[in-house]
């Protein structure tokens, strides 16, 4: 009776588990479904979706499919069925493999396999045809005796085994060589880039929802085979509750039996990934949540490069993380700063062979990543500062604090360790600089980048940079779409209003920035979806097609930190755009701005264009709709009249591309213009001049 009722609990348990997974999988396919049907609906798709690999938002007509459970698929129903055949597949793989390639068609896989599960719904159509299921079918019941009388002798043995294996002690020698296979699980690759692999390592939503469910429905069936077992059970019921009255004399006698058992025989347990040689909260929380929180650091040193982090402290309080590649001996080195709402991130995420960082490395280059002031987590050196004291700074603070802040770190570390390194050059360290420091900066880091040049040179102060390379810079914005048009009145009109409201624009609570991070893959797993994200997202920043989705799903958006925007940095680009000039952040009063500028107007940095004493290389993107190429030529015409050492050229990217996406001519293009800066010649020059001297002295006795 006992056994009716688990084969009927569990039959049901199965089915129970198998509807609600197919129906939440049908749920989502027919969001999908109806996304890729507004897909068709919407106008300049194609411009929007053309660079992304992998999205599938053509809606095809198919006829109808059965669930996986009822045909092909791995549901946990079909499961027991299919272990009856998985030994005997085994011993015939070979044979079938070689008389399938022989004729030129592919099986599709076992049920069972992950590839199965991705290419459900790209099988081919002989598959679903009539006469191959009943082929199928045919050969299965032929071959049946067969694979029964393979699959006996096998289970015989393996039982035979559990039985020695219950009944010897097991020593820790045995645990440990049992546990072999489960840590020997293949690592993947490290040639992907970094959001393909972060896709991989979570959960989307669904898959969340499913796991749940499927954890409720365990546990419900399990309170009700426990229950049915005690009602069928009378004796062991009543065992359970004599036990509930037994005396403490019963319990501690029960102890002792327990501590009568051995040490060596107690097989030690643990979860995979709990026991890492650097435990920290976050970790713990990442396994639990299963998001992805990694930083720059963990995707530098998981490709192999060496790895340093460098706190710096502005003038004003803000800690900032400057990051670095090191090459300690190297005479050249670059300082790369990301844009609005970016970070260290954007440089690494395309992988070894597509990321500029770790393409100046290999150029031997000492590498240096900036990042902003604007992170949630928000470091400062007054750990009581409010929120709204913390996030009141404009672009005028990126280019008057941040950026200085780095770069004489950058010139404090360099000067130490050439002289470390080179000690000869210890004589020629104070009159000229020992390294040459070329800028790679994109977006807003651009503008913040030039600010900073003209703002020293006109406090006569030295900035140490011999080459910018600008990759679409900002600056200028009085070329663009309504929607910047739209906000920008709302912030000039309501701006001192809404700054206090919102002090800043970012995901302001864990929940929300995990619910982001696991919607990245999601996106992912249902391309229509993604696909109508993207337009969206699109429309919204004026039809450029970058990659929006794919960057939200980047690892530097996760639930314990985010770059942030505050609202004066955003004001401060609506008071560009709208008086068309390159202006630093106006107060809103004379008097602020003479009490800070010295005039009542802000300071027109185009007008002092001709202060910039290094050669600059700018980029546009023809598809950036954000920076468009128009205001990029802006940039270089006002340069190219002020005298300054200016070239300009365009490739057909879009905005997000200069940094999230792997184009090999950018590369190239980059590192051709930052090879033309010569390291420092001194240490050669000194070199020859401490030979020359040693000849010197031992040619005097011959003398």
């Amino acid at each position: 009776m006992q056994r009716i009722v688990d084969n009927a609990l569990a039959v049901t348990k199965e089915s129970v588990k198998t509807l609600t997974y197919e129906s939440l999988n049908n749920f989502a396919r027919c969001i999908n479904g109806f996304s890729a049907l507004l897909l068709t609906l919407l106008p300049g798709k194609s411009n929007v979706l053309e660079g992304l690999h992998g999205w599938e938002l053509r809606p095809t007509l198919r006829g109808p499919r059965l669930p996986r459970w009822m045909h092909n698929g791995v549901s946990s129903f079909n499961h027991f069925i299919h272990e009856l055949s998985v030994d005997s597949d085994t011993s015939s793989l070979d044979y079938s493999s070689g008389e399938d390639d022989s004729d030129g068609i592919s099986t599709p896989p076992s049920p069972l396999s992950q590839s199965s599960l991705r290419s459900w719904a790209s099988l081919p159509a002989n598959y679903e045809s009539h006469w191959t299921e009943w082929i199928t079918f045919i050969v299965w019941w032929v071959l049946l005796p067969a694979r029964i009388l393979l699959w006996l002798p096998l289970y015989l043995l393996r039982l035979l085994g559990r039985r020695n294996s219950r009944m010897s002690p097991m020593s820790p020698g045995r645990y440990q060589h049992s546990s072999r296979p489960y840590f020997s699980k293949a690592i993947p690759g490290k040639e992907h880039d970094v959001p393909n692999r972060t896709t991989d390592k979570r959960r989307g939503v669904i898959e969340d929802l499913q796991l749940g469910i499927e954890i409720f429905i365990e546990t419900i069936f399990d309170f009700f085979h426990k229950a049915a077992h005690l009602l069928l059970s009378p004796s062991e019921t009543f065992g359970i509750v004599l036990s509930w009255f037994s005396s403490s004399s019963h319990s501690q006698s029960s102890k002792g039996n327990y501590g009568d058992i051995s040490d060596d025989e107690i097989v030690p347990t643990a979860i995979l990934g709990y026991n890492d040689s650097s435990p920290t909260e976050r970790r713990t929380t990442t396994s639990l949540y299963n998001t992805d929180t990694r930083t720059c650091q963990d995707v530098i040193t998981e490709f192999g490069y060496p790895y340093e982090a460098i706190r710096v402290v502005t003038s004003d309080g803000y800690g900032l993380l400057l990051e670095r590649i090191p090459r300690r001996d190297a005479r050249k080195a670059v300082y790369l700063q990301h844009g609005v709402m970016d970070s260290s991130m954007g440089w690494v995420s395309n992988g070894v062979v597509g990321s500029p960082a770790f393409a100046a490395y290999d150029q031997g280059y000492d590498v240096f990543l900036g990042n902003f002031r604007g992170l949630v987590s928000r470091d400062h050196v007054n750990k009581n500062l409010s929120s709204k004291d913390f996030w009141r700074y404009s672009i005028n603070e990126h280019a008057t604090e941040d950026i200085p802040a780095m770069i004489e770190k950058i010139h404090e570390i360099k000067t130490s360790e050439l002289k470390l390194y080179q000690p000869t050059m210890e004589e020629v360290v104070n009159e000229e600089q020992p390294y040459k420091l070329c800028v790679v900066s994109h977006s807003l880091g651009g503008a913040a980048v030039l600010m900073y040049v003209i703002t020293r040179k006109i406090e006569e102060k030295p900035h140490r940079l011999s080459r910018l390379v600008l990759l679409s810079p900002a600056g200028f914005h009085d070329d663009s779409n309504m929607c910047f048009t739209l906000m920008e009145y709302t912030f000039l009109l309501l701006g001192p209003v809404l700054s206090r409201i919102v002090p800043a624009f970012y995901i302001p609570t864990k929940f929300f920035r995990m619910l982001l991070n696991k919607l990245a893959r999601d996106f992912h797993n249902y391309p229509a979806v993604g696909g109508l994200v993207q337009t969206l997202m699109s429309y919204v920043v004026g039809g450029d097609s970058s990659n929006w989705v794919g960057v939200m799903g980047l690892p530097h958006y996760n639930m314990n930190d985010m770059p942030g925007i505050s609202f004066r940095v955003a004001q401060h680009l609506a008071q560009i755009k709208h008086s068309g000039k390159f202006k630093m952040f106006d107060y809103g009063s004379s008097s602020a701005n003479m009490e800070v500028y010295g005039s009542p107007e802000p300071l027109d940095l185009g007008e002092f264009y001709g202060l910039i004493d290094v050669p600059v290389d700018l980029v546009a993107g023809k598809k950036d709709k954000v920076i468009r190429p128009s205001m990029v030529r802006k940039h270089y015409r006002v340069m190219r009249d002020s005298g300054v050492d200016v070239s300009y050229n365009e490739f057909e990217y879009a905005h997000l591309d200069f940094t999230f996406s792997h184009r090999e001519e950018l590369l190239a293009y980059v590192m051709s213009r930052l090879l033309l800066v010569e390291p420092t010649p001194t240490q050669t020059n000194h070199k020859k001049g401490m030979k020359l001297k040693k000849k010197m002295e031992t040619g005097k006795p011959h003398l």
